[in-house]
């Protein structure tokens, strides 16, 4: 099969361009690809599953061990021609300025995946295959097999530029995009699941792919790229035994739809029937349910329909209220507070669970990874009790409550976190529960010894 990593020099440099570009083109030539995205980004993998028709999956060296890693990708891909792993930041850039931890170089590693190597070109000749050698040279492993040049002024710029680089580094350069070639990438947040489910960007990613094959040469990305697929035995996201059945309610929607895949195919693995219900179509949450996970999203942006949509907010309510294990993450804890506050002062009255308001402003107020640690009384995670996420969000949290619901360290903080209430953890991380399955052993329980 084809396997390989889209990495870049840097943010910025046109990965997401490339990898979508790509798929759409190899998709064309009657291929079924798999999409993966290195990290713990729900945006790209938004974009592979639209042009892929497939779920495209996370996989984060840092959040998982590597045979989970493996596991993902093997599974994942089993029946895919191709595999197409974007990267994040810098190919080099992680946890950690100290190690490649994280990266998109480790990813490419433990999966044993060939890496093309993204370049912006703008403005240099030479000089860019000093770059190329320098990416090359600080891992040996790096496994760099080939290199796709962007924002080029002219099809002899391509050449001058391919030629310094073949020289001097010992690989190909595949091909390019000139500047202009392409429209700037739709809206990565506002209404993005929308118009994909409403087809609006699909000439969008025919558009792009027709730009990227007049310019890269697709045979030749085939033809370095190929590799033995991945052979697991076993994995943590196998029928789990002795597993008893649960029935798990999921916020899924334009405004919840930020969850990791492994995330729902563990509570599966372990029991758990998932059923999905839409708070923006004004659904409750389905009668069966013993538990409830309203995942992260832009309910900021959809804060009119949710407003109004009372046969949901009383639902959610009264089932928080019952006692249903809850886990409300990001956007999902902003939902159950008082209300929550626009960037032009507009406040929208929200479910009212969690006592204060969330504020949206124009800068980041957090990301990174955290390490998480339990509290007593979280069913979730328990005292002492480890697992690993990420935070990534432009609201603060204004308000005040007695127990927080676990611990959290980041690379410059560690604090208290979240909201705990009963049967409800809510708080901005997103857990990935690869990093620790108990968790999702834990909810179980919980949801089983509720219904008892």
């Amino acid at each position: 099969m084809n396997r390989f990593v889209l990495g870049g020099t840097g943010s910025g440099v046109g990965k997401t361009t490339f990898t979508i570009g790509i798929m759409r083109a190899l998709m064309k030539r009657g291929l079924t690809i798999q999409g993966f995205k290195c990290g713990p980004d729900y945006i790209d993998p938004t974009y592979h599953t639209a042009v892929t028709k497939r779920p495209s999956r996370n996989i984060d060296s840092f959040m998982m061990d590597h045979d989970t890693v493996r596991a993902i990708v093997a599974k994942a891909s089993q029946d895919a021609d191709v595999a197409m792993i974007e990267g994040v930041m810098g190919f080099y850039d992680g946890k950690s300025p100290l190690s490649n931890e994280g990266s998109a170089a480790h990813i490419s590693e433990i999966t044993n995946s060939p890496v093309i190597l993204i370049v912006n070109a703008a403005s240099m000749a030479r000089s860019v295959s000093a770059i190329v050698k320098g990416f090359q040279m600080l891992d040996e492993n790096s496994n760099i097999v080939g290199v796709i040049t962007n924002q080029l002024g002219s099809k002899s710029h391509f050449e001058i530029v391919k030629t310094a680089i073949e020289q001097e580094c010992g690989i190909p350069v595949i091909g390019y995009l000139p500047k202009g070639a392409v429209l700037a990438m739709p809206s990565r947040h506002l209404g993005l699941v929308p118009a994909i489910e409403r087809g609006d960007l699909d000439s969008y990613f025919d558009n792009l792919a027709e730009a990227i094959e007049e310019t890269v040469n697709i045979e030749q990305l085939l033809e370095i790229t190929r590799v033995q697929p991945i052979h697991v035995s076993a994995s943590i996201f196998d029928a789990q035994p002795g597993r008893q059945e649960v029935h798990i309610a999921v916020a899924r929607d334009a405004a919840f739809n930020f969850y990791y895949e492994e995330n729902l195919e563990l509570l599966r693995a372990y029991g758990a029937t998932l059923h999905f219900f839409s708070p923006l179509q004004n659904e409750v949450v389905p009668i069966e349910a013993q538990g409830l996970y309203i995942g992260g999203g832009f309910p900021e942006e959809f804060a009119k329909t949710l407003v109004k949509n009372e046969r949901t907010k009383q639902s959610i309510r009264a089932v928080i209220e019952r006692g249903l294990p809850t886990l409300a993450e990001c956007g999902g804890f902003m939902y159950l507070t008082e209300e929550i506050v626009n960037r032009q002062e507009q406040a929208f009255p929200m479910l009212g669970v969690i006592p204060g308001r969330v504020r949206m402003q124009d800068r980041l107020a957090a990301i990174g990874y955290r390490e998480i640690t339990g509290v007593t009384g979280n069913f979730l995670i328990g005292k002492e009790e480890r697992a690993k996420g990420h935070e990534f969000h432009y609201s603060t949290y204004d308000g005040e409550h007695k127990t927080s619901a676990y611990f959290s360290k980041g690379r410059f903080r560690a604090q208290q976190e979240g909201y705990l209430h009963k049967n409800l953890v809510a708080g901005y991380t997103h857990f990935h529960f690869a990093s620790n399955p108990q968790l999702v052993k834990n909810w179980l329980s919980a949801c089983l010894e509720g219904q008892q």
